[in-house]
């Protein structure tokens, strides 16, 4: 090959190498309809249980990286979940095993302290209140996240036609000893306790007879009005005089539960 020849051979293959270098191509951008070509199983599980991990975050946004490119394909929680208390607990996948089914827990144990990082105002209720409830681990009756017992499965029915409402309707289960209910509640429900009482009202001729418990016994467990704040009235019927030798209503027609004319 001539001098001259060699010169444009050596130039052409610089021209070339330069092409190809110029057009190398960048490393492709993946996108979650890529990436659902090969993972599958994955998106039907967000479909079903995703939960915010369905609706705020895309696959890249977790898996920034795949191999060969990169090795960090299975992101740390903190990347996202920080600056709450919940959050700074070690080992997050013990309780949430896939992370694309993040709301549905695997509880095993005692996991009372890690319940009561998120649900804070139930840990404060049964340390306020305390009962037998608060002495029971979370994981005794929510065997599973958002699980709602029957307090029939510890407890026994005051009566026959008790259902979980009836239940709650006066006990709250975090502070089932701050008993409280409504104007409709049955007399039934307060006399399968109080049996004694019951059984003297049922037995008395007054108008007492038929009014409901809570008629009297307003809103909250152990209230105890005086005659005179009756609903309907009482008053004072007698004279003054005769109120000052005996001011307790009691002390002549006895208990409410057995009035004596």
């Amino acid at each position: 090959m001539g001098k001259k020849a060699g010169v444009l051979f050596f130039l052409a293959g610089i021209l070339f190498c330069g092409n190809v270098w110029a057009e190398a191509p960048e490393t492709p951008v993946l996108s979650d309809s890529q990436c659902i070509i090969c993972h599958k199983e994955q998106p039907a599980t967000i479909a079903a249980h995703g939960a915010k991990h369905k609706t705020e975050v895309g696959c890249v946004d977790c898996h920034t990286e795949h191999p060969p490119a990169g090795q960090n394909a299975v992101p740390e929680c903190g990347m996202c979940h920080s600056n709450k208390p919940h959050y700074e607990l070690e080992n997050c996948g013990s309780c949430h095993s896939d992370t694309h089914a993040p709301m549905n827990l695997k509880i095993e144990g005692d996991v009372t302290g890690p319940c009561l990082t998120c649900h804070e105002k139930e840990g404060k209720q049964l340390k306020a209140h305390p009962s037998a409830h608060t002495d029971v681990a979370c994981s005794e009756c929510h065997v599973k996240h958002r699980f709602i017992p029957d307090c029939m499965e510890c407890h026994t029915k005051h009566t026959e036609d008790m259902n979980l409402e009836s239940c709650l309707a006066c006990h709250p289960v975090h502070t089932p000893l701050e008993i409280t209910y409504g104007d409709d509640t049955a007399s039934h429900y307060c006399t399968s306790c109080h049996e004694d009482a019951g059984t003297l009202l049922k037995n008395n001729n007054t108008k007492h007879k038929d009014l409901s418990c809570v008629y009297c016994h307003r809103v909250k467990h152990k209230t105890v009005p005086s005659c005179v704040s009756c609903k309907i009235p009482h008053g004072k019927p007698h004279p003054a005089k005769m109120l000052e030798k005996f001011p307790e209503c009691g002390q002549c027609h006895g208990i409410a539960h057995n009035i004596q004319k």
